[in-house]
C-alpha cells in the first residue's frame, strides 16, 4: 500500500503532514509523490487566501482525476470552511482541521465498508491535538508544532473561526518530542503554531520556559521561532533573546500595515510607533538579528497616499524581508464589509511593495559580504545561518553539518561563500 500526501499553507500544516506520513508508514505503508501509484491520497488545504482555497480545490480534483480507485482524505482549514462542497471534488473522507491525527483510522474504515466518512469537530470547544514525530524526511530542521488556534480576531482573517481558540501543547510532551529529534541528529528545530508566541496562554508554562528547557539539550545547536507578535516580545523574552544564543537571530514579527489607520481597521493591537520601538530593542539586544515581516497590501481604506507611506516606513524599519499578500476577502471577517480596492491598485502595489522587499532583502545581505558565520548544511550544497541568510556554498560539505562560510558574493538576493577549513 502506498500514501500521496499534498500540503499547502503553514509550516503547522507540513508538520501534521509529517505527522500523519509516520503513522502510515509505522503501518507498512510506502511513500510516493505521484498520485497515479497511491491507493491513499491525503490533501491537506489551507484558506488562508482565496488563491489557497482555489491551489486546494484543483489539487482535489487533479487527485481524483489522476486515480479514479484510490481512496481521497480532504483535510485541514479550506475543508473546514467549505465542508459542504468537498465531496463533490470527488473526496471519500472529509473532516476539517482537528481530527487528522485519526485520518489512518478513518482510512482504515474506509477501505473496509467503502461508505463516505465526514469528521467535524465544534472548533470553540477542541483540545490540543496530540501529534507528533521522530523524524522529518529531507529537512536538516525539524518543525515541532507547540500551539494551535488564534484569539485575535483580526479583522481580515477567517483562520481564528478554523483553527479555534488558542490551546498548547502539554511542556513535557513537547519538551520530550524535541528532545527526541535533536537526539535524532536536528541541530535545528523551528517552534511553530498558528499563533506560536502564544504558547502557554492555557497552561502555567509559556514560550520561555519551553525554551530554557530544551536549551539544555547539548544536541540541539538551534532554536528558531517561526513567527512571533510584537505584543509577545515582552520582557521575559527579552531578557532571554539577549543571553540565549540557541535562540536563532532572526524573528519574523508580522506588521501587516505600518500605518496606524489601517492598523485600527485590522484590529491589530499595536501602534506603529510600538513596533518601531520594539523592533529598536530587539537590534540593541543582537547587533545581528534578521527581522522579516507578512504585510498586507491593498487593505480596505488604502489610499495611494497611505501606501506611499507604507513604502516609506518598510524602508525606514529595514526589514530584510516583506512576505506581501493582496488583501484577499474572506467571507465571514469583518473586512469583508468593507469599501474594497481596486483588484488593479492591488496589483500594482504588491509589485511596487516586492520591489521596495528585494531591495532590502540585498542590502541587508550585502551588509555581510566579508564575514564569516556559521552555516547548517541542507542537501542542495547550501545552507543558512542563524540570521537565515541562506549561502551557496563553493564546495561539497556533508549535509546536517555546521560549518564556519566566509560570505563573498551577493547577486541580487542570492547569496555566495567559501567554506572556511
Amino acid at each position: 500500500m502506498k500514501i500521496c500526501i499534498h500540503t499547502l499553507g503553514c509550516k503547522v500544516n507540513a508538520y501534521e503532514s509529517e505527522c500523519i506520513e509516520e503513522t502510515f508508514v509505522k503501518n507498512g505503508y510506502e511513500v510516493t509523490h505521484k498520485n497515479e501509484d497511491a491507493d491513499v491520497i491525503v490533501v491537506n488545504t489551507c484558506t488562508v487566501t482565496n488563491q489557497a482555497d482555489a491551489k486546494s480545490r484543483k489539487i482535489i480534483r487533479q487527485a481524483r482525476r489522476d486515480n479514479e480507485n484510490a481512496c481521497v482524505v480532504v483535510c485541514g482549514c479550506s475543508s473546514e470552511q467549505h465542508k459542504d462542497s468537498v465531496f463533490d471534488l470527488g473526496a471519500n473522507i472529509v473532516l476539517g482541521s482537528h481530527g487528522k491525527a485519526s485520518i489512518y483510522s478513518l482510512v482504515e474504515e474506509y477501505l473496509e465498508k467503502k461508505e463516505p466518512i465526514s469528521l467535524f469537530s465544534d472548533m470553540r470547544k477542541v483540545k490540543f491535538e496530540d501529534m507528533s514525530i521522530s523524524n522529518m524526511d529531507g529537512r536538516t530542521r525539524a518543525f515541532v508544532k507547540i500551539e494551535d488556534g488564534c484569539n485575535n480576531f483580526c479583522s481580515f482573517c477567517i483562520i481564528p473561526f478554523m483553527r479555534g481558540r488558542v490551546r498548547s501543547k502539554d511542556f513535557d510532551t513537547a519538551v520530550n518530542e524535541i528532545n527526541t529529534l535533536a537526539n535524532n541528529g536536528y541541530k535545528e528545530i523551528v517552534l511553530t503554531g498558528i499563533h506560536t508566541g502564544a504558547y502557554g496562554e492555557d497552561q502555567d508554562k509559556d514560550l520561555v520556559d519551553l525554551i530554557r528547557e530544551i536549551s539544555k539539550n547539548d544536541n540541539l545547536k538551534r532554536i528558531r521561532i517561526s513567527s512571533i507578535e510584537i505584543t509577545e516580545l515582552k520582557d521575559k523574552f527579552m531578557e532571554e533573546f539577549k543571553v540565549n544564543k540557541k535562540i536563532c537571530s532572526h524573528l519574523h514579527v508580522p506588521v501587516q500595515c505600518p500605518n496606524d489607520e489601517i492598523l485600527k481597521l485590522m484590529n491589530r493591537k499595536y501602534t506603529l510607533d510600538e513596533y518601531k520601538a520594539k523592533i529598536k530593542e530587539l537590534r540593541d539586544a543582537r547587533e545581528d538579528v534578521n527581522i522579516t515581516t507578512d504585510l498586507i497590501v491593498g487593505f480596505p481604506g488604502e489610499t495611494d497616499e497611505i501606501f506611499n507611506s507604507m513604502l516609506d516606513e518598510c524602508d525606514k524599519i529595514g526589514f530584510s524581508k516583506i512576505h506581501t499578500f493582496p488583501y484577499s476577502v474572506r467571507q465571514g471577517t469583518k473586512a469583508s464589509t468593507m469599501k474594497q480596492v481596486k483588484d488593479s491598485d492591488k496589483k500594482d502595489r504588491v509589485d511596487k511593495m516586492l520591489r521596495m522587499s528585494d531591495m532590502l532583502e540585498s542590502k541587508y545581505y550585502q551588509s555581510y559580504i566579508g564575514k564569516t558565520l556559521e552555516v547548517l548544511v541542507e542537501n542542495d550544497n547550501s545552507g543558512f545561518t542563524s540570521n537565515y541568510i541562506k549561502i551557496k556554498l563553493d564546495k561539497p560539505c556533508e549535509e546536517n553539518t555546521m560549518v564556519n562560510v566566509k560570505i563573498t558574493e551577493v547577486n541580487g538576493i542570492e547569496v555566495s561563500g567559501q567554506v572556511i577549513d
